[in-house]
């Protein structure tokens, strides 16, 4: 029988140092049946004689949920030209993703117009990718879900994303406006800077994208985005707005619905998303790098600030981790807050809190033990569902049962 038509293991986990939303419970267990978290204790003495999983006093943490990754576009393609099968690099994603601890990730694709970026940011790219996902997402080990991204001067794409978000091809939704001298590009050169750059174009093409996006939001209408979002209200879709830089957008997009600031460039956009109850997402590379790669807001100061909610890796899986034990670690946030980052908050963001995204009783279990004694900290195991997913090579626990 397949491993995964059978029932997962019923068993716990002992000799843990279990971080749950509020505190960390030191020589804890976890008991585990069915997939499910049945039993959280202060100690082994009282839980079941199941067979045990020695944690040897580790971190016992919920498994990862990053809400927004653009890792998939890299996967895929590593170098210009050089394209791997869409299926094949899908599932060496998917086991990287579980060995860095994430076990619930949300694949960001993009509609942007087909003139302007590589295929990867297109209309058409995007909907190729989101029906290879849902048809391959059976045979992941992390659950797999979909991030669309909207560019909201790409009208010509209004019909298809609405047919998309109908038909649940489609788990969470966010706004984009990526238009020169404005937003994360407030600085026209930078836009230059960045595309020639990141996306390879050449000074010609940059100058028509720039003179096409311009054109567009001169006569940009809001009644296709508002379409979207009625669509997204509709089928209970949590929405997002990326890269907000002002009050005024803030009060824009939360007339929406949208309930998240994503990656907010200043002060200015994270106070003001704050106020009016919407969360705030940030970068765990620019916590991990100490700096925005465009010169945006500072993560660590904004969380010094109380002004950030979530963790997302952004473009690179591995950073979750130790950006949030970095933030620990110099004193910024306690460990159930840090870890919260990048768990539980994330988790309510999305709406899935009700299945994951703490070690609290009744909830899927989606664990990470992680070996925090090291020089650089490192995912010993991965669960989801209570299926072992992921286990690092470890000469001092060989079988990992007593």
């Amino acid at each position: 029988m397949n491993e995964w038509n059978s029932p997962p293991p019923a068993f716990r986990i002992v000799n843990a140092r279990v971080v749950t939303p509020e505190a960390v419970l030191p020589d804890a267990a976890v008991e585990i049946e069915g997939g499910i978290i049945r039993a959280v204790s202060r100690s082994a003495a009282g839980v079941s004689s199941r067979p045990a999983v020695d944690a040897r006093g580790r971190l016992l943490v919920p498994g990862f949920i990053d809400i927004h990754s653009d890792v998939i576009e890299n996967a895929i393609q590593p170098r210009p030209g050089g394209r791997f099968p869409v299926d094949v690099a899908l599932h060496e994603l998917d086991k990287q993703l579980v060995a860095c601890g994430v076990t619930t990730i949300y694949h960001c694709l993009c509609f942007l117009p087909s003139d302007e970026n590589p295929p990867f940011r297109t209309a058409e790219m995007a909907h190729f990718l989101i029906g290879q996902i849902h048809e391959l997402r059976g045979g992941f080990q992390a659950r797999t879900r979909i991030h669309a991204r909207y560019e909201i001067t790409n009208t010509e794409a209004v019909e298809t994303v609405e047919d998309l978000i109908g038909h649940g091809r489609i788990d969470f939704f966010s706004l984009m406006d990526h238009t020169p001298g404005q937003g994360q590009f407030r600085e026209i050169e930078h836009f230059r800077a960045y595309y020639a750059k990141a996306r390879g174009l050449t000074e010609d093409h940059i100058e028509r994208v720039i003179a096409r996006r311009l054109e567009a939001s001169a006569r940009l209408s809001w009644l296709g985005i508002e379409r979207l979002a009625a669509a997204c209200r509709a089928r209970g879709i949590r929405m997002a707005s990326h890269d907000d830089d002002s009050e005024a957008k803030i009060e824009a997009v939360s007339r929406l619905g949208v309930s998240l600031s994503e990656f907010p460039v200043n002060r200015e956009a994270a106070q003001a998303a704050r106020s009016r109850g919407l969360m705030v997402s940030l970068g765990s590379p620019n916590v991990l790098r100490g700096a925005s790669l465009t010169g945006n807001l500072s993560a660590r100061e904004a969380l010094r600030a109380g002004l950030g909610d979530i963790l997302c890796s952004d473009y690179a899986p591995m950073s979750l981790l130790h950006a949030a034990l970095k933030l620990h670690g110099e004193g910024i946030l306690d460990l159930p807050s840090a870890v919260r980052l990048i768990s539980l908050n994330p988790a309510r963001a999305a709406g899935i809190d009700g299945l994951t995204g703490s070690i609290e009783e009744g909830k899927a279990a989606d664990l990470v033990l992680v070996d925090d004694g090291r020089r650089v900290p490192a995912v010993v195991r991965t669960y989801v569902g209570g299926r072992e997913v992921f286990r690092a090579a470890d000469p001092a626990d060989p079988g990992g049962q007593r």
